[in-house]
C-alpha cells in the first residue's frame, strides 16, 4: 500500500513504517504482532509528556479492572508514541506497544493510518498464538474506538476533499 499526502505519492509503505518505527526485542517467551487501522479523519496532535503514568479503568473485556500505563516515547514530529504497562490486575506482563500515525488520503479526504505493534510475555498455560490473538482483539477494539471518535469529530469539522 502506498500512502498519499496532498496528492503526492510517498515512497513509504506500511512495511516501511513498521520497519522504521515498530522495533521490539522479543524474548522466547513473548509474542509480538502489529495491526493497521485506516481512520477517515486528519492526523491528530497530542500534548503528553514522557514518563506520564495513567490509571485505566478496564472495560474492554480484559479479565481485569485496572491497568497502569507509562508513556515511554513521544515524538510529535514522527507522530510516534510508546507505552508500557507497569501495573494493574491483569495477566499482561512486560507489555509494551508502539503506535505510529501517518497522514494519508481516504476517499479523497485527509485521513490517518494508525499502526500499533506490541510485545508481551506469554502467560503460563497459554500459547504464543493464543496470547497474540487475545491482545490483537483488544487492540482492534481500541483502534475502532479511536476511529469512531476521530471520524465523528472530523464530520463535525467537515474536512474538505483534497484536490
Amino acid at each position: 500500500m502506498v500512502v498519499t499526502v496532498k496528492g503526492d505519492v510517498l515512497t513509504a509503505t506500511v512495511e516501511d513504517f513498521i520497519k522504521r518505527h515498530h522495533k521490539h526485542e522479543v524474548a522466547d517467551n513473548q509474542c509480538t504482532s502489529f495491526l493497521v487501522k485506516h481512520i477517515k479523519a486528519p492526523l491528530p496532535l497530542g500534548d503528553l509528556k514522557i514518563g506520564t503514568v495513567r490509571e485505566v479503568n478496564v472495560k474492554s473485556g480484559l479479565p481485569a479492572t485496572t491497568s497502569r500505563e507509562r508513556l515511554e516515547l513521544l515524538d510529535d514530529e514522527e507522530h510516534i508514541f510508546s507505552m508500557r504497562i507497569v501495573g494493574g490486575d491483569h495477566r499482561l506482563k512486560n507489555y509494551s506497544s508502539i503506535i505510529s500515525v501517518h497522514s494519508e488520503i481516504i476517499d479523497g479526504r485527509p485521513g490517518t493510518m494508525a499502526i500499533e505493534s506490541f510485545v508481551v510475555d506469554v502467560p503460563d498455560g497459554n500459547t504464543k498464538d493464543e496470547t497474540c490473538y487475545f491482545v490483537e482483539a483488544l487492540i482492534k477494539c481500541n483502534l475502532k474506538s479511536l476511529a469512531d471518535v476521530s471520524e465523528r469529530l472530523a464530520l463535525q469539522d467537515r474536512t474538505e476533499p483534497v484536490n
